[in-house]
């Protein structure tokens, strides 16, 4: 099997691997229901919407339930 004659320097090695920071990010749309940017024909990452239906519910922590239980209470 086939060795390299000399070492590629460090130089050409990270220019080589730079390259695929380089690349643009992919096209994104935005999404209907909240506005975030999202890919194309895939569920919102925000708000879990696809297509003007919930498909994963936004998880609630339980201190920001219990918060807004409380103030629901108070009034």
């Amino acid at each position: 099997m086939p060795n390299p004659k000399r070492k590629h320097t460090p130089h050409r090695r990270d220019c080589r691997r730079s390259a695929n920071s380089k690349l643009e990010n992919p096209n994104s749309s935005k999404c209907p229901n909240c506005g975030a940017p999202k890919m194309p024909h895939k569920v919102c990452p925000d708000c879990g919407f696809y297509n003007g239906k919930l498909i994963i519910p936004k998880k609630v922590k339980k201190k920001a339930a219990a918060q807004a239980q409380e103030q629901e209470a108070s009034k």
